[in-house]
């Protein structure tokens, strides 16, 4: 009966079938939980598939008696609790499918059930992938059947690490337990499972260096090592395996030199992903070996030199990422062989010269990043040009031209050369006459430059690199509207922000104005400054530049200059004012505020784990968080940001900025005490920002009392409650959203979305209470936190889509 649209419960009668031997019901829309003595009633079972149902509760542990069970596959379903068959009498077991439900409990003996299946000597493949199992890997997996071909458990809690004795299991094909907990290093046994095709260990705190057998993995066709701690070079062995079409490192802490090796796979079709690390050297000629590759990224690493003209062979490319690398020269012209392109992205390094005009005649990109070069002369308006929020061209001083929404200035117009022999005799005379008046007017030019230059009364220079525009105090003034109270758009503990016009009314900028009066002004200046020049986010703002200088009266003068974020910042959407209209018709939805939670924690991994220093943020509040045209957030305000240097086996602060304040209500409680700052102390920021996002209620609300605080509130509510503390209007919202969609669903439907909604918010909650507990080390760390709300928010969507 799979494969349809079954509803409701399965009928009891089925039950009492007891010769039944083979039961189908995958894929349809069952629900309820299943008889306690399911074992008992159908005995016989040896074929028993339920899954993408809806079914819940604990999985029957009279299962243990159905011992000619063959084949067990219930994921993909809603079953919670502990796995408590005893598999040790399903000695014909082959097929064991658990994935993507809620089993388990984050407990340490959650997998103990794995010990019983040690007796299925047939087995060949277990999915336990994207539960809650919790616990360490018992040794006894070593002892699985060697039949097992495939073996996946990733998603879950699972820390400890990878076993010895794994490369036992000598007839593995697949073996995930990518995005667990797992710590240690990688064994160099796993170059034993010589018939493995697909190795996942991504999303874990695995560290040391690639075992170099890692080379021996010959057939396998995915490799996926990303989001570690893996340190050391790129073993040169993994030029051995010739399947390879996807392959990614990313996200780890490797160096060295790209291999020669890794360009000689020209099996690589969908993905090579090395981004996130610190790998040097240059971009090899053998780069152009990969012309079946569709994705290469190898972004935010420190690799140099021109982009090979051999990377016009890459003819299948469709995304190619080589941002915050310190690559130069032209962009090369064999990129107009990419013909299928869609995402390109080059910004943040050195490349000099033109913009290509073939680039405008790619029909299929998407999106276009030449920010932060060296380019110069005329942006292209065909194609993908014609698009603003496709391209971005900013910090490339020298462009003009373009579309008039990219506010550019206009390109001179060039007279063409005549090079005719007849004007030769004129041409020459025109010329004496010419260098004569030139050399008058370059003269008198030259005295009155000295004589203002002299007089005047402020100099500017950037502090942040000299790849960002100078700009001068005369030229704020005049942007702000002399620093009106119109354009006031904000203020904070050192100073206020004032919205500016640019080059001639063509761009608008934030302008954050130091009140040098303040103690601690020009300290929290120079910690921003210094926090800002290296950094590289899309979820960070952009500064664009800085000016340190001195007023028409005498005074010291300091000001930084933004990009414009036309959406205002997180606290006025969260809390509208009353006497404000355009305030008051703000209003977030729960997907807006998923996708902001993401941006921020994002934003926050990047600055403690993909920074080269680490750098704290110390400061992180609704309104300090920056929405733009899109809604997407950008963290910004790092004057009271700290590095974190570490020496040896320790850790230390350094900074400009004064002792850290913060801010009330967001600041975690041992900085109270004068503990040190750390990525802990972000995380309680963060977490006590989320429980405000999805409840609606400051940290300094009255109610917040005698003990009583957002912390505490969310923890009490969890996880049955939690409904009753969300922002009321993100549930009138949601009401709204079924309305919309009432007439196309059925009541089952909107009955899924509901508990769907609930979850997540649940969810939600749960993250928010385990960044904000009181013990700093107890709380989550941004990388989990972005990967368990990435998931949140598929689930979510999931439900609408489906």
């Amino acid at each position: 009966l799979g494969e349809n649209k079954l509803s409701g419960m399965i009928p009891s009668s089925i039950y009492n079938l007891s010769s039944v031997t083979y039961l189908e019901l995958g894929e349809n829309q069952l629900q309820g939980s299943l008889p306690p003595d399911l074992g008992f009633m159908l005995p016989n079972l040896q074929y028993f598939n339920l899954p993408r149902n809806q079914f819940i509760g604990p999985i029957p542990f009279s299962l243990s008696n159905c011992s000619k069970l063959q084949l067990l596959g219930i994921g993909k379903n809603n079953f919670t609790g502990k796995v408590s068959i005893n598999f040790g009498g399903l000695r014909y077991m082959w097929w064991l499918s658990m994935d993507e439900n809620h089993l388990g409990s984050g407990e340490a003996d959650d997998l103990s059930f794995i010990n019983t299946l040690t007796n299925c000597t047939s087995l060949e493949t277990v999915g336990l992938e994207l539960n809650n199992f919790g616990g360490v890997l018992p040794t006894s997996i070593a002892n699985l059947s060697t039949q097992l071909s495939n073996l996946k458990i990733g998603g879950c809690q699972i820390s400890g690490i990878i076993p010895t004795g794994i490369e036992n299991l000598v007839n593995l094909e697949a073996l995930g337990i990518e995005y667990n907990l797992l710590t240690g290093r990688i064994p160099s046994s796993i170059g034993k499972l010589q018939k493995l095709q697909q190795l996942a260990l991504g999303g874990n705190k695995l560290s040391g260096k690639i075992p170099f057998s890692i080379g021996n993995l010959t057939l396998s066709s995915m490799l996926g090592l990303e989001d570690n701690r893996l340190e050391g070079e790129i073993p040169t062995s993994l030029g051995n395996c010739k399947n390879l079409v996807g392959l990614t490192l990313a996200q780890n802490r490797l160096g060295g030199t790209i291999p020669k090796e890794v360009f000689g796979i020209i099996s690589l079709s969908i993905f090579l992903d090395l981004s996130y690390n610190n790998l040097v050297g240059s971009l090899l000629p053998e780069v152009g070996n990969f012309k079946n590759l569709e994705f290469l990224d190898v972004s935010k690493n420190k690799l140099f030199g021109e982009i090979p003209n051999s990377i016009g062979s890459c003819t299948s490319m469709e995304n190619l990422y080589i941002e915050g690398n310190f690559f130069q020269g032209r962009i090369p012209s064999s990129l107009s062989s990419l013909r299928g392109i869609q995402e390109l992205n080059i910004s943040h390094n050195n490349f000099s010269g033109p913009i290509p005009k073939f680039l405008q005649n790619f029909t299929l990109l998407k999106i276009l990043d030449l920010s932060f070069n060296d380019l110069e002369g005329e942006v292209p308006t065909e194609g993908v040009f014609q698009n603003v929020s496709a391209i971005s061209v900013i910090g490339n001083r020298k462009l003009c031209g373009g579309i008039s929404r990219l506010h550019l200035p206009a390109c001179s117009i060039k007279n063409s050369k005549k090079h005719k022999s007849s004007l030769g005799f004129k041409l020459l005379i025109s010329l004496s006459s010419g260098v004569l008046l030139c050399f008058t007017a370059i003269l008198s030019f030259y005295l009155l430059y000295w004589r203002k230059r002299r007089r005047r009364a402020s100099s500017s220079r950037s502090i942040i690199s000299d790849r960002h525009l100078k700009i001068s105090y005369k030229e704020l003034l005049k942007a702000t509207d002399g620093f009106s109270l119109a354009n006031l758009i904000g203020s904070g503990s050192f100073g206020s922000v004032y919205k500016g016009i640019l080059d001639q009314g063509e761009t608008t900028v934030a302008v954050k104005l130091l009140n040098l009066q303040q103690q601690g002004a020009s300290k929290s200046f120079i910690a921003e400054c210094k926090a800002l020049r290296n950094i590289r986010h899309r979820n960070l703002v952009k500064i664009l530049t800085a000016c340190s200088s001195i007023d028409f009266k005498g005074n010291d003068f300091k000001a930084l200059v933004f990009e414009f974020m036309p959406n205002g910042n997180l606290e006025r959407w969260l809390h509208p004012e009353t006497n404000d209209t355009e305030d008051e018709l703000k209003s977030l939805s729960l997907l807006q505020r998923l996708n902001i939670a993401i941006d921020v924690a994002s934003a926050l991994e990047y600055l403690h784990h993909h920074c080269q220093i680490p750098i704290i943020h110390c400061d992180l509040k609704p309104s300090n968080i920056l929405l733009d045209n899109d809604m997407t957030a950008h963290v910004g305000d790092f004057g009271l940001s700290r590095f974190l240097l570490k020496t040896g086996n320790t850790s230390q602060n350094q900074t400009s900025s004064i002792g850290i304040k913060g801010s009330i209500g967001y600041t975690a409680p041992e900085y109270g005490v004068g503990a040190e700052v750390s990525s802990h102390g972000d995380s309680y920021s963060y977490g006590i920002l989320l429980l405000e996002m999805f409840t609606g209620k400051r940290p300094i609300d009255k109610m917040f009392k005698d003990g009583l605080n957002l912390h505490y509130l969310a923890k009490m509510s969890f996880p049955d409650k939690v409904m009753e503390i969300v922002d009321p209007i993100l549930s009138y919202r949601e009401g709204e959203d079924e309305e919309e969609l009432a007439a196309n669903i059925t009541e089952s439907r909107k009955n899924n979305i509901r508990k769907c909604t609930q979850e997540c918010l649940t969810s939600v909650v749960r993250i928010g209470v385990a960044c904000s507990v009181e013990s700093p080390r107890e709380r989550m760390n941004m990388i989990d936190v972005v990967k368990e709300l990435h998931l949140i928010r598929d689930n979510y969507l999931g439900v609408w889509i489906h």
